[in-house]
């Protein structure tokens, strides 16, 4: 008997050894383990709750916003991003829903820049208008690699990664940290800073893709939208920007009013036809420190998303794109334009642009980046 009792303890042991731990912290943020890269490398996910029973997940993958519920104007939640259920379903994302992107968000012409005199090459992953070119940070950016997280604060998760010299053709070794938080103002804060040993070039976004309805069926051409930006950066063919810096004003690029996004879609427009639709950087209001750039309300569900950053742009993404290929939470099918993606940054292809705001990086230099996400119901 007492053998018999020794072997059922051991198994039991076991058994509470092979089960997720979940870990709850006195501020109610909550940590449990997602589950594990092809290597066998464990990956958490952290969940942020606030008072008004606003909901964020965040994961070590990716530094990844796995979902957001918010409640709508009649107090019903629910998850308002694209993603996937399951970790395994993150590990095929092609699409950077909810990723930290980097060490370059958006686009570099040709997967070329110059820096002090050298030339660096990168991967050219992206060709749109049958143009090549460097695209999130290249075919390992910081979407597709694990984070090492912890909790910091009472409701935050902030996540470090490392950054090899010569990763993905990038000079320097870069140190990167990435932090979210969830306060009672409905505030869901993304902040990233960086310091690097050798001077590189730096554009880190957050790439969630947001329908406000709560419906990932649903189109997102019927939200209002509002850019506080004056210009925009036209684009190439290979939406790679001129350099020039355009006024918005009586184009269909102007959303300084709250505007349908799909009111002029069809317009007899260049960089519409270039784009697909929308998928263009606008620039902000100067201003020093936070400002608003940006504004989204879905009128039928009542729930508005406001976003202010220290950057100096914004690209606004309809889902151009999205071809009802990718499969994602409870089976939904990704339909044309069922989510947008509001992502502050500095200008693209900043590396090649000499009249661009810049995007070096140097030893004894941080880079802040800090973009905040304000959700409310009307």
């Amino acid at each position: 008997m007492k053998t018999t009792a020794a072997l059922a303890a051991i198994l039991l042991s076991l058994t509470a050894c092979n089960k997720p731990a979940t870990v709850t912290t006195s501020s109610g943020l909550q940590q449990e383990t997602y589950g594990k890269m092809p290597d066998g490398t464990e990956v958490k996910i952290f969940t942020l709750t606030n008072k008004n029973g606003l909901k964020a997940r965040v994961t070590e993958y990716g530094a990844i916003l796995v979902s957001m519920e918010t409640p709508d104007k009649s107090g019903k939640s629910a998850d308002i991003t694209h993603g996937y259920d399951t970790l395994d379903g993150w590990l095929t994302n092609t699409s950077y829903f909810g990723a930290t992107v980097g060490r370059f968000g958006n686009r570099i012409a040709n997967g070329k820049f110059t820096l002090d005199g050298k030339e660096y090459t990168l991967a050219t992953n992206n060709d749109p208008g049958d143009i090549p070119c460097h695209l999130h940070g290249g075919i390992k950016g910081f979407d597709k690699v694990l984070w090492s997280g912890n909790p910091v604060g009472e409701s935050g998760v902030e996540f470090t990664y490392v950054s090899k010299d010569g990763e993905e053709g990038y000079p320097g070794n870069l140190t990167v940290k990435v932090t979210y938080s969830l306060n009672d103002d409905n505030e869901l804060k993304w902040e990233a800073k960086a310091t690097t040993d050798a001077p590189t070039v730096i554009n880190l976004v957050h790439h969630t893709y947001w329908n406000l309805s709560g419906d990932p069926t649903t189109t997102i051409n019927d939200h209002l939208l509002t850019l506080n930006a004056p210009s925009y950066l036209p684009t190439n063919a290979g939406l790679i920007p001129t350099g020039q810096i355009a006024q918005v004003a009586d184009t269909p690029m102007d959303f300084t009013k709250p505007t349908p996004i799909g009111e002029r879609l069809e317009a007899d427009f260049e960089p519409l036809k270039f784009g697909g639709g929308y998928d263009h950087a606008w620039v902000l209001e100067k201003s020093e420190g936070l400002r608003l750039a940006a504004k989204l309300k879905d009128p039928k569900s009542g729930r508005v998303m406001e976003i202010s950053t220290n950057q100096p742009a914004i690209q606004f993404y309809g889902g151009n794109f999205l071809d009802g290929t990718v499969t994602g939470k409870s089976g939904v099918k990704y339909a044309h334009r069922t989510a947008l993606c509001l992502e502050t940054e500095g200008f693209p292809d900043a590396p090649n642009k000499q009249n661009f705001p810049s995007s070096v990086l140097r030893p004894g230099e941080t880079y802040h980046h800090v973009m905040i996400h304000q959700f409310s119901a009307e």
